[in-house]
């Protein structure tokens, strides 16, 4: 059983919002790949280079703030490295849905695997300690004797959770596959990843966070019926 006694209470930096995610790692590289690919503008090389040093740009700047390392956000740097590699060198664009495909289906297995282990990653994921106050909500479960079934009901919101990153490998692949096959270095292959970015939003993150959400909503459920108090009583005070 995960421990959060000893967890820090430190408060997180204030997350950027929706809005600047979106602006940064979707509007911005859309619009620079498909208004100045074309060689009488800056050439498909370096627009991609210029589109991909917005969301890079952002998530080395997400790291310095955070002042630590992030698992996800690596290996969100190493996906924009990954599809620049692939422009410049000018490889199949079937790399691209292997990429696509590769980076959710990891967290997928990383969130899976880690159940097993004494860091679940889920647990980070649907208990976020800014919102819960866990040391109460244990308490209680550990007075009613209702500890090792709040665990199951963790692992049932895990295996959602893992669940939402496959479909989203299937679904980054698929679009990838469909979307993505002009020759790398090209105008259009440009113009391709710039469709693609621009449409993984409603068909990807949307699907995936529908899950998500489903998955926080259950094990808000199964906090009320467990303890036999309101969620309201577990939620951490707002300043």
């Amino acid at each position: 059983m995960q421990e959060y006694r000893n967890h820090s209470s430190n408060k997180a930096a204030k997350e950027p919002g929706l809005m600047v995610n979106m602006l940064f790692n979707i509007f911005l590289p859309v619009i620079i790949l498909m208004q100045l690919s074309n060689d009488a503008r800056l050439g498909a090389a370096a627009a991609l280079a210029l589109a991909l040093a917005f969301p890079f740009g952002f998530g080395c700047w997400e790291l310095y703030r955070r002042r630590k390392i992030n698992g996800f956000s690596i290996l969100g740097l190493v996906s924009v490295l990954l599809t620049g590699g692939i422009g410049l060198l000018e490889l199949d664009p079937a790399y691209i849905a292997i990429k696509e495909a590769a980076v959710p289906a990891i967290i997928g297995i990383v969130v899976f695997g880690s159940r097993f282990t004494r860091f679940p990653v889920v647990e980070k994921i649907l208990l976020n300690r800014k919102v819960l106050d866990l040391d109460k909500l244990y308490a209680v479960l550990a007075k009613r004797g209702k500890t090792q079934e709040f665990q199951r009901t963790l692992n049932y919101g895990g295996n959602a959770v893992a669940s939402a990153f496959f479909l989203s490998a299937v679904l980054n692949y698929m679009l990838a596959r469909m979307i993505v096959v002009s020759p790398a270095g090209t105008e259009a292959f440009n113009n391709e990843i710039a469709r693609m970015t621009a449409l993984s939003f409603p068909v990807i993150v949307l699907p995936t966070m529908i899950i998500l959400m489903g998955a926080i909503v259950y094990i808000f459920i199964r906090i009320g019926k467990l303890t036999g108090e309101s969620v309201e009583n577990f939620l951490q005070a707002q300043d």
